[in-house]
């Protein structure tokens, strides 16, 4: 993926993680606290960014994870951890989507996922799978902006949901699919 042109903003560049971004990713957790608060019970720590590289799916090969640095004049303003063709060969799995505070309501995130959303259905994608903590309304209102369909909360742990297995802080979580064809 390349540069993203934003209406009436500066542009960003998506492109793969690097080991060098880790500190970026880092400051990008600390800021994403109130979506970490709401998914996990409590923020992120400096071992998630870490974490992020083994974070797999049952099933899935580490060919298939791809970790997406949203950047913008020079610094990490978003993180999207996917695992393509999961878990089937017609689907993605989309585990962490998040956006820094001061670039959130910019389009930057819209802007994103509907380009990941096309280069996934030119490449045979049909389907797009995410979870959302239930009460966080943000980030359900962007599934929902994007056309996903989201299910009620579900109180299961210890299953997989999106590309990773559901920690036990993690309940009342929301499942939300979008079909591409």
């Amino acid at each position: 993926m390349d540069e993203i042109d934003m209406a009436g903003g500066a542009p960003v560049t998506v492109r793969e993680l690097l080991p060098e971004d880790e500190k970026g990713v880092a400051r990008l957790f600390a800021a994403c606290g109130d979506y970490f608060t709401a998914a996990t019970g409590s923020a992120a720590l400096p071992a998630d960014v870490q974490s992020l590289y083994y974070a797999l799916p049952e099933g899935a090969e580490f060919d298939q994870k791809r970790l997406l640095v949203v950047c913008r004049g020079g610094g990490v303003v978003g993180l999207v951890d996917l695992v393509d063709r999961y878990p089937d060969a017609e689907s993605c799995s989309v585990g962490l989507f998040v956006v820094a505070p001061e670039a959130r309501g910019e389009g930057v995130g819209s802007a994103v996922a509907g380009r990941l959303i096309e280069e996934g259905a030119g490449r045979g994608t049909r389907k797009v799978a995410a979870a959302c903590p239930g009460g966080w309304e943000p980030g359900l209102g962007f599934l929902r902006g994007l056309g996903f369909a989201v299910g009620e909360p579900e109180e299961l742990t210890g299953e997989t949901l999106g590309n990773r297995t559901r920690q036990p802080a993690e309940t009342g979580l929301r499942r939300a699919w979008l079909n591409l064809g």
